[in-house]
């Protein structure tokens, strides 16, 4: 635990008792802090109180005493509605902040890497930190992604935290600052959450906020798309900031690239990555280049950071080789809950088999129609079905298979008919939805285990 010792004559709110929330409240009060914290779930709740962490219906409180509130990133800030918890504390004119404003008031002498942007989040964050940590940096990862930050061990001097940060952790940032600040990509997502594009892109770009007297903040760039370039752009001019520009489109002047899986630096330094199972498509060679960039920044070599490249295992539900049964090749892409992420994965195989559905995000499947030849019949599941039967109608071969199950029984078997695959060129049965899950589950994570547990099942009936 990180105590919160910035805040130590404090009486502070905490909002959402989730596993953020508590390892806050615990932080604070082992920085000497006053609590109060609350939560709508009665379950939550009642886990905070078994922690002992002290509890009060917030709404009713009395915020002349409070300095602060201490928000979880899923609580509605501003849009649709702010939650009324915000609206008293708005009202009596206390900042609401999150999580990651403590943390960076209180490691100020660790070295903060914070990896932001619409996808690709994840997995960048958990190569990095396979990379440094593979090459003896001591090193630390939370945030979105990981354990709370709150709940990491208190960094030393020069340690480094890499961080993933969603635009609702962002947000809740008013001064914090990151010696390294990564911006992947942005395409149009939790527009509900932002109101509109601006504000999601507003809320992205916090991570560039320059620190007081800052000597050399880095800032690395995703620029193939025009979010991207136009942050470039604006951070051009600012002497606090050396910008690290990368793409898989193009070489780019003092940037990393990756084309056709050959990644290159500016200084010369190059790196074949196009054959790693666990970096393939384009999306994942942009994750290596911003990786590579980060770790040179921190003083590897290109040779420590290649040879982490080659040992790195991958992470679930993000193209996850989950099996191969009778040559069709099944892959869990769970975590492509909008249709950008979808589009990479298709971009990634041939033959493919797809499963796709679930809650529709803004961008539908428009990013996938430059891949659909990629697709050899599509299996549609969940309150999506019947539109993304539409967007596909006279494209692409549909079957409306309702749920996970029917559909990986009915992929299984198509593939299996299609009896005309050259060698070298196998089928993938893959389920990259391009939807949110909260129609059939709970989470992305549980979809991608149970489209897993299918995967092992038709194993079991082959092996009968």
């Amino acid at each position: 635990m990180i105590p919160v010792t910035s805040r130590s004559s404090q009486h502070l709110a905490v909002f959402g008792l989730g596993g953020s929330g508590r390892a806050t409240a615990h932080a604070l009060m082992a920085g000497g802090a006053a609590v109060t914290a609350w939560d709508d779930n009665a379950e939550s709740r009642a886990q905070a109180a078994n922690e002992n962490i002290p509890l009060a219906d917030l709404t009713g409180a009395d915020w002349s005493d409070i300095a602060a509130l201490v928000l979880s990133p899923g609580i509605p800030l501003t849009h649709p509605a702010p939650h009324p918890v915000v609206g008293c504390a708005r009202q009596a004119d206390r900042p609401v902040i999150g999580d990651i404003e403590l943390l960076a008031e209180n490691v100020s002498d660790a070295v903060l890497i914070g990896i932001t942007g619409t996808n690709g989040k994840s997995t960048t964050s958990a190569l990095l930190h396979h990379v440094l940590q593979a090459s003896g940096i001591a090193v630390q990862i939370g945030g979105n992604f990981g354990p709370p930050v709150l709940g990491l061990v208190p960094p030393g001097a020069g340690d480094t935290v890499v961080l993933e940060l969603s635009s609702y952790q962002l947000d809740l940032t008013h001064t914090a600052t990151f010696d390294i600040a990564v911006l992947l990509n942005v395409t149009p997502d939790h527009l509900d959450r932002h109101g509109d594009m601006a504000g999601y892109v507003a809320a992205k770009k916090r991570i560039f906020r320059t620190a007081q007297a800052a000597t050399g903040q880095i800032a690395v760039i995703g620029i193939d798309d025009e979010y991207g370039r136009a942050a470039m752009n604006e951070l051009a001019g600012n002497r606090s900031w050396q910008v690290v520009p990368v793409s898989v489109e193009r070489p780019v002047e003092g940037g990393v690239s990756v084309i056709d899986g050959d990644l290159r630096d500016a200084d010369g330094n190059s790196c074949a990555i196009g054959h790693i199972d666990t970096l393939r498509g384009r999306h994942n060679w942009q994750n290596a280049a911003t990786a590579w960039a980060v770790a040179r920044a921190r003083g590897l070599t290109p040779a420590q950071i290649a040879a982490a490249f080659e040992t790195y295992p991958g992470l679930p539900h993000r193209l996850e080789m989950v099996g191969e049964i009778d040559g069709i090749r099944y892959v869990n892409d769970s975590k492509a809950t909008n249709g950008e992420a979808a589009a990479r994965a298709l971009a990634s195989f041939q033959n493919i088999y797809w499963i796709a559905g679930g809650v529709a995000k803004e961008d539908g499947l428009v990013p996938t129609e430059p891949y659909l030849d990629h697709v050899r019949h599509a299996f549609l599941i969940g309150e999506a079905a019947d539109a993304f039967a539409t967007a596909l109608d006279g494209r692409i071969p549909v079957t409306m298979s309702g749920d996970l199950e029917t559909a990986v029984t009915d992929a299984a078997r198509c593939a299996a008919e299609a009896g005309d695959i050259e060698a070298g060129d196998a089928p993938v049965v893959l389920l990259s939805p391009a939807c949110a899950s909260f129609d059939q589950y709970r989470n992305f994570t549980l979809r991608g285990d149970h489209f897993r547990a299918l995967v092992a099942g038709l194993r079991a009936e082959g092996a009968a």
